[in-house]
């Protein structure tokens, strides 16, 4: 396991966690739920940085590089694409919605792993 695969676990899971609590407890889009989109698109940014330097610096990856970098442009676009949604949906279920952004990235970057290293974690 990788430190960087910890932080998103991490991430992700806190997500989760705020999320399902806002859909029981609001009636409309929390803010917290909003932030929580935006820490796992800031961890995705970041970790799409790490693996461009690691490769820049000559560093391979076990799986393709065309599936890897579609992995993480597609997970990149999830948080935007939800928090659009949400905008756009004012309902307590929103919230919910919001939830699955951070069980999907999570498997992402669980294959991400796979990818990179060639094994399952």
């Amino acid at each position: 396991m990788t430190v960087m695969f910890l932080i998103g676990t991490l991430v992700c899971a806190l997500s989760v966690v705020v999320c399902w609590v806002m859909t029981a407890v609001r009636d409309h889009p929390a803010d917290s739920s909003i932030i929580s989109l935006g820490l796992i698109e800031l961890y995705l940014i970041v970790y799409a940085v790490y693996a461009g330097i690691r490769q820049a610096a000559g560093a391979s990856i076990t799986g393709e590089a065309w599936e890897f970098w579609g992995y993480i442009v597609t997970a990149l676009m999830l948080p935007v694409g939800v928090f659009v949604w949400a905008m756009i949906d004012k309902t307590r279920w929103s919230n919910l919605v919001m939830s699955f952004v951070g069980l999907v990235v999570f498997v992402m970057i669980y294959r991400l792993e796979e990818i990179w290293w060639g094994s399952a974690l």
